[in-house]
């Protein structure tokens, strides 16, 4: 039986004009929420819930599924501009002013863009494994067993383990981990994310990554709220490369690395990543 207080949080829901948005909250009540965006074809039970419990030990913390994904109805979208909009359309229903933002692969990438373009919602922003936009320049080209391997029709759990988690033992057994904790959610057969949806996500990737770089730099220099970015290493998706230079554009930017760990570093160190997590929204108090 699960011993994670996330497991047993409950299915919430709330209206927007385009969609019925499913949600889970976690954690005490009070101050700046926390609302996590998520990767390609994840949906709320693919949250690990280690990260969530540490997380919302001391913060309200919040997960949904965007338009048309997983538990949420309506069309899906294909474009990180339509995510963002989804994201934004999500939290304004909550009725909430203002949230810290935490985003993973393109759920940050989809951070960062809310961020650039309604500063008012945003307080602070937490980039983990994700591309600022564009073509990061002299970022390595993609192996193309990466891309084979997120676009099949299904994705098994040996799949996830080889594009999140490094190619060591050492990884591997963490990937192996991380699959034994959301297995509790995964085991109830709920919504997963259909095959439109899915397309839509890549698509969108495709599209951001046509964006000219002297754009993503502008709309970089753009934020002025601090950004606590994230990477693992041994990335296989996104490399490091990405993080170290969205930090060079950022006016307020710090950036911590993962040496042993890739793209999913926040669940095979979620203690520790928690804390920084914890540390840096506490020491930036809102003014």
């Amino acid at each position: 039986m699960s011993t994670y207080l996330a497991d047993a949080a409950e299915d919430l829901t709330v209206e927007g004009p385009s969609a019925t948005f499913t949600y889970r909250r976690f954690g005490p009540r009070g101050g700046i929420p926390l609302v996590l965006l998520n990767r390609v074809r994840g949906t709320l039970d693919w949250w690990d819930p280690e990260l969530l419990d540490h997380l919302a030990a001391g913060h309200d913390v919040i997960v949904f599924d965007n338009v048309g994904t997983g538990y949420t109805n309506g069309t899906p979208r294909d474009s990180v501009e339509g995510l963002a909009d989804g994201t934004v359309e999500f939290i304004e229903a909550l009725g909430l002013p203002q949230v810290d933002l935490l985003g993973w692969t393109l759920g940050g990438t989809v951070a960062q863009h809310i961020t650039h373009t309604r500063p008012d919602l945003v307080r602070r922003l937490v980039v983990a494994a994700a591309n600022p936009g564009g073509t990061v320049p002299g970022a390595p080209a993609p192996d193309p067993k990466v891309r084979a391997t997120m676009t099949k029709p299904e994705i098994t759990g040996d799949d996830l383990v080889f594009l999140f988690f490094p190619e060591t033992d050492t990884g591997r057994a963490a990937g192996y981990e991380h699959l034994a904790r959301v297995a509790t959610r995964l085991a109830t057969g709920l919504p997963d994310v259909s095959e439109a949806a899915a397309m839509g996500q890549i698509a969108a990737i495709a599209k951001d990554a046509s964006i000219p770089f002297e754009q993503v730099r502008a709309d970089l220099a753009s934020i002025k709220q601090p950004v606590l970015y994230a990477t693992g290493m041994r990335d296989a998706m996104i490399p490091a490369l990405a993080s170290y230079t969205a930090v060079q554009h950022v006016t307020d930017a710090t950036l911590v690395a993962y040496s042993d760990a890739g793209h999913a570093f926040l669940f095979q160190h979620a203690k520790e990543f928690a804390a920084q997590v914890t540390a840096f929204l506490a020491d930036r108090a809102t003014p």
